[in-house]
Order: C-alpha cells, then structure tokens, then sequence
C-alpha cells in the first residue's frame, strides 16, 4: 500500500459517494422537469400559414404568408418548443370557400368566429384555443388564366337480359374550370376521366374518378363523381298510323306507307298502358324543307315510363296531293 493510500484510506469511497450524490441530483432534476413540462400551461402559440381554397379564377395557394397567434393551453413541452424556436415551419391550411370573405380584388380574409374550425390545423391537435390574438387573416390569391370545360366519362356498359340504361350517365361536377398558361388552356377543350368498362349490369352504379390532367395545368377539382341509372323494363309493340301535322290550308300530303311497326321498352312495372297515348306523325315543316321528299316521323311527348322506342321503316316517303 502506498503511503498516501495509508495517510487516507476512506478517499476512494468519499469519491464514489459524490459521484452518486451528483447523479441523483441529476436524475430528481429531469423527473422534476419531465413532470412540470407535462402540466398544462397558458401561453402565445404562433404560426405562419399559408392558405389554400378553391375561389374561381384565381390561385390555389395564398402567395403571402399570414402569422397567426393565439392563447393556447398546451403541456409545458409544446410551449417551450414554440418559444425557443427561431425559425417557424409554415403551415398549409385547406380553407372552405364559404369561409373565404372578398375584401379586395386579390384579396380575401378569414374573419371572427370563422378562425375556430381550423384550430387544431393551426395549432395542432393536442393545443386547446384560450382566444385568437390576430383577428382577420387576410391572403393574397392572384387571378389566374382560366377556363371552364365539359367533363366526359368515356363508358363500355353491357346490361343483363331484360336491364338497360334509364337515362344518360351523368358526372357531378359537369364543368370544371381549367388554370395554366393560355397557350395550354386553348388546347383544352374537354376534360375527360379513365374508361368506365362494366358488364352484366342490374342495378344502378355510381363512384368517385379522378380526371386525366392535361400536361401544363391543374383542374379545379381532382375528382368527379358519376352514376349510371339502371332499371328494368318491358317491351311492347305494335302498328300505328303514321298522321301528318301542320298542313297549311288548302294543301293534302300523304305518307308512304300509312302505317309503322313501333317497338318501345318501358320500365318495369308499367302503370298505364303507354301504347294508348302513343303517337306517330310527320309535319309538313319537314317535308317542306327535303330536297328528296322523305321524312322521319316525330312523337308528341313520350307517355310516363317509356325508356326509348324505335321505329320500322325509319323514314317515310311522302307526297304532295
């Protein structure tokens, strides 16, 4: 043993017993902290937000970025993060129309009570609103080049025996309007969707496309929704005489031959007899503008419940008395 070990033979346990006063301060220090960062506090939270809405001609994101702040009630972490930081992420924020308020040409604002329904966008989702500090968020959404075009669902549509279609397909919305240079914007004429291939059908059919984006511009929506009316029907026909319409006065027209063979499709179950109301009839307005005297006979309106109809022969040859 050395002679200093000798003079002093309790230095090494003194020397383990700071180390381990010094670590248990350490370790009540973090529990302490760890349990009054996780209380709630008051405090100003502040965000930058950049804004984005569908408002017709114009932009979809704010150009400008707009601080907002507010009273929050947060756990101490959430609070002391927001302080410490020097440089703030900015946010994007989906704002609906309706809450969009015009306050110049350019310019629109999110005003009052508006402000509540997007807090947790805000502030995120473990922050509670105390009050909001900035009142009117205003942002700058310049005009843009656009247009408004149709929008078509090219379809491929087999039907079950005794199923047809009861009206056109339709898509919601029907137009959409179309943001990007001119140049490209006059190439755009129409907005079309993915081919819709369906077979055996029996029943309606409706679901959400998203529609082909030309290159070079962005739509005002990225989907469209669209439905297929099916029902079932009944077909009947029969033989009606083909009138004629409109003859001026002193005038006689007869029609070749005097009769037609009528097929129509009804939906299923049939009320009324259509076959009763139904009507054939060529109008001498027709006739009087043919260079070859023929003429496709017309219906007065078609009776409840009839689908679509055709007719044997399809044309008429007609004649002048």
């Amino acid at each position: 043993m050395s002679l200093p070990e000798r003079l002093n033979p309790k230095k090494g346990g003194l020397g383990r017993e700071w180390v381990f006063l010094v670590l248990s301060l350490f370790l009540a220090f973090l529990v302490w902290l760890f349990t009054n960062l996780s209380k709630e506090y008051s405090g100003t939270v502040s965000v930058p937000v950049v804004a984005q809405c569908y408002i017709e001609g114009h932009g979809m994101e704010s150009t400008n970025t707009v601080l907002v702040s507010a009273r929050c009630r947060a756990d101490g972490f959430r609070l002391v993060r927001e302080t410490s930081r020097r440089e703030r992420k900015v946010v994007k924020v989906r704002f609906e129309r309706a809450d969009m308020r015009r306050l110049a040409p350019d310019t629109y604002g999110i005003i009052g009570g508006a402000k509540n329904s997007y807090t947790s966008q805000f502030f995120g989702e473990n922050v509670s609103l105390e009050a909001f500090i900035t009142d009117t968020l205003k942002f700058v959404f310049p005009v843009e080049n656009h247009k408004r075009v149709p929008v078509e669902v090219p379809h491929s549509l087999s039907f079950r025996s005794q199923y047809m279609m009861e009206g056109p397909v339709t898509v919601s919305p029907d137009t959409v309007t179309v943001y990007g240079d001119q140049a490209r914007l006059d190439a755009v004429e129409r907005i079309i969707t993915p081919r819709l291939v369906m077979t055996d059908l029996n029943e309606s059919q409706h679901g959400v496309l998203k529609p082909v984006v030309p290159e070079g511009v962005r739509l005002s929506t990225d989907q469209v929704s669209y439905e297929i009316p099916v029902t079932r029907y009944v077909e009947l026909q029969t033989t009606l005489p083909v009138e004629v319409r409109n003859v001026p006065q002193g005038r006689q027209l007869q029609v070749y031959p005097p009769t037609a063979r009528v097929v129509i499709r009804c939906a299923f179950p049939i009320g009324r007899d259509p076959l009763a109301s139904f009507r054939l009839y060529v109008d001498w307005r027709d006739f009087s503008t043919s260079l070859t005297g023929r003429c496709a006979p017309r219906t007065q309106r078609l009776p409840a419940g009839v689908l679509e109809y055709r007719v044997e022969p399809e044309v008429f040859d007609c004649v002048e008395l």
